[in-house]
């Protein structure tokens, strides 16, 4: 049987068929579909922790800004009075202090001990100037007993020089002997009665009436002259028919610390009871450390109720009324500047100067440096600067 070689070959052929072409292309698409899915997760990968990082930034940022609670003012009435701590003086006060030495003999007035003028305190026994006093009395009369020798021996000279019996020099030795005797007892004069002014001084007398507050001596006790800083005084008396009250007047009201005008006064000890008194002078400086003008006050005591050393308030009416503010006694911040407050404007924090009038303790009165919409911070931080930025508790937009 013949077969035909073309039949057999295109036979042979189809057994064996070639490979295809798609079969490559179609495993660069997978590994190309493979390398874009890696970069796709790559790419996520970096996208989500940049926008982690850029979340923990911000949260960072955030927690750094500090929140803060705050305040409105609150409008107070118009004040018509300042209310000032004061301290009352004695008018006439001063310490009684031992001119000779010597020892105390006796007293006769003890603390509370109302003297007048002129009243014996007590006496000092000083042998000492007793006998220095004896011995200069003495010489005094021996300093005449020659003064009255020398006047007779000159007389005698003077009369015997008109018959030119003696010389000129020696009338006129005479003459300067006996001007020499004069001065020796004007001398000794003058040490007899500096001697009895000690002398007098073993009593002690009041200088002014008033009353006996201190009595720092007692009988035997070694008293020591003067009033230097070593001694120690006898007696302290103070006049207090009448007291000076000081105040301290904040320099914003002292338009109305004028000499003479009437001040009224209370003390705790006396609930309802005012005392009238009249300004009379004050220091015409303001001290530069408290910012306050030193005032006297003075306030007639005919029952003495009001004694030395008292804690007065003076009721100081202000010639025009002032409408203030208050706030709480936690926004105030003390700094070497000033008085100040922190205040929010625009998420930042504005530290403002402020003047206070009456503390009400746990508010304060404000009459100056504040509006009255203000976000004021409470409890500020000590280290809080103007322009720190600043979140407002509760979401309020300030």
């Amino acid at each position: 049987m013949i077969v035909d070689q073309s039949t057999a070959s295109a036979t042979t052929v189809s057994q064996h068929p070639e490979p295809r072409r798609g079969t490559g292309v179609g495993l660069l698409i997978v590994v190309l579909a493979l390398a874009a899915a890696l970069a796709a997760i790559v790419v996520s990968g970096i996208k989500g922790r940049a926008a982690s990082l850029q979340s923990l930034t911000r949260a960072t940022e955030q927690a750094a800004v500090p929140t803060v609670s705050v305040t409105h003012p609150q409008p107070g009435g118009a004040l018509q009075e300042v209310v000032l701590p004061g301290t009352a003086r004695a008018f006439t006060d001063s310490p009684i202090y031992a001119r000779t030495n010597g020892y105390l003999k006796k007293w006769y007035f003890d603390i509370g001990s109302r003297a007048k003028k002129g009243d014996l305190l007590a006496e000092i026994e000083t042998p000492e100037i007793d006998q220095q006093l004896q011995q200069a009395r003495a010489d005094l009369e021996t300093a005449q007993a020659n003064y009255h020798l020398a006047q007779t021996t000159s007389d005698r000279w003077q009369f015997l020089l008109k018959s030119n019996s003696v010389s000129k020099q020696e009338a006129d030795q005479t003459m300067a002997n006996m001007t020499a005797q004069k001065a020796a007892v004007e001398a000794q004069t003058a040490n007899v009665h500096r001697l009895e002014q000690l002398q007098s001084f073993e009593k002690v007398y009041a200088p002014f009436d008033g009353v006996i507050t201190s009595r720092n001596t007692d009988i035997g006790a070694l008293i020591d002259a003067g009033a230097a800083s070593q001694t120690r005084e006898l007696f302290h008396l103070a006049d207090i028919s009448k007291v000076r009250v000081f105040v301290a007047v904040p320099e914003i009201y002292t338009a109305a610390a004028r000499p003479g005008a009437g001040a009224t006064l209370t003390l705790q000890e006396y609930p309802g009871r005012k005392f009238k008194g009249e300004l009379t002078r004050h220091t015409n400086a303001i001290d530069p450390t408290s910012r306050t003008l030193l005032v006297e006050v003075d306030v007639d005591n005919p029952g003495e109720l009001i004694m030395p050393g008292a804690y007065i308030s003076l009721h100081l009416r202000l010639p025009g009324a002032v409408q203030a503010m208050t706030l709480p006694a936690n926004t105030l911040l003390f700094r070497k500047e000033g008085l100040n407050v922190a205040v929010v404007r625009d998420g930042k924090a504005v530290l403002a100067p402020v003047t206070i009038g009456r503390d009400y303790g746990d508010h304060v009165e404000v009459l100056s440096g504040l509006r009255s919409g203000a976000s004021v911070i409470l409890d500020p931080a000590d280290s809080l600067v103007t322009g720190a930025v600043v979140r407002v508790a509760g979401g309020e937009r300030p």
